[in-house]
């Protein structure tokens, strides 16, 4: 049994909830765990400079920590982020434009901004999976019946590791994966298709083996997400990928 006494293929329990907030084109809530993530998504009608006249939209990310989210308080990033989140902001971002269709957007801009609330491992991996909904509430908001909806398949994340006694473990908490020998992050499409693979050795190395088995891994877990976010979207989750 491991620290929260899951089965090694066992993900945390998972709560996601949109129209999490009044003002955004889209928003929601989730929670992994004691991992609570805010996502919200952001539209604006017009896009960077070395887009312009180009007809494509543009779709970034913005993370941040909240100064109560851990047990020592966290600094606010005012004048200059670190580059810790300087990469979870890249990656979210590479992971939601990869089942995006810019041209579909028009010339407009999607900002997406997720804010952790509490922090229990995963916060990078539940922000992708949080925001994914906030983006399909937000782009209904300009779809039009009968073009291409902007969202072309779904995608989640999820971590896997290799604990400090060798078992390939899902969804790794906190104490995981700071003990975890190794630890990965999967971004996955719905499709089964990977956007990223994160993966470190932290105490020793592993095999290509390894490796596989901790895909396999995520990916059961990714396609429970996708699930969890169809039922989030309800009715919403028929447009993804339509054409027409």
């Amino acid at each position: 049994m491991r620290i929260d006494r899951r089965r090694a293929d066992e993900m945390r329990e998972v709560f996601l909830e949109r129209r999490a907030q009044k003002f955004p084109a889209g928003s929601a809530l989730i929670e992994v765990g004691n991992t609570k993530v805010l996502c919200a998504a952001t539209i604006e009608e017009h896009v960077p400079s070395f887009l312009k006249g180009t007809g494509s939209g543009w779709l970034n990310a913005e993370y941040s920590m909240l100064p109560g989210s851990s047990a020592e308080r966290i600094s606010r990033e005012r004048s200059k982020i670190g580059g810790r989140t300087a990469e979870i902001q890249r990656l979210i971002g590479r992971a939601l434009r990869a089942v995006t269709d810019l041209t579909a957007l028009g010339e407009r801009s999607i900002i997406i901004d997720c804010d952790v609330l509490q922090a229990d491992g995963g916060t990078r991996t539940a922000s992708i999976t949080g925001a994914f909904v906030a983006l399909v509430e937000a782009c209904e908001t300009i779809y039009k019946v009968g073009g291409v909806f902007p969202v072309k398949d779904f995608v989640a994340a999820i971590s896997a590791g290799i604990s400090s006694d060798g078992e390939k473990i899902l969804d790794l908490c906190y104490a995981e994966d700071s003990q975890a020998a190794a630890d990965c992050n999967v971004v996955m499409t719905g499709a089964g298709e990977l956007v990223e693979v994160q993966i470190t050795a932290e105490k020793k190395s592993f095999t290509r083996a390894e490796l596989n088995e901790l895909l396999d891994l995520a990916q059961v877990g990714i396609a429970e997400l996708i699930s969890l976010q169809k039922d989030a979207l309800g009715n919403l989750a028929w447009r993804v990928g339509r054409v027409g």
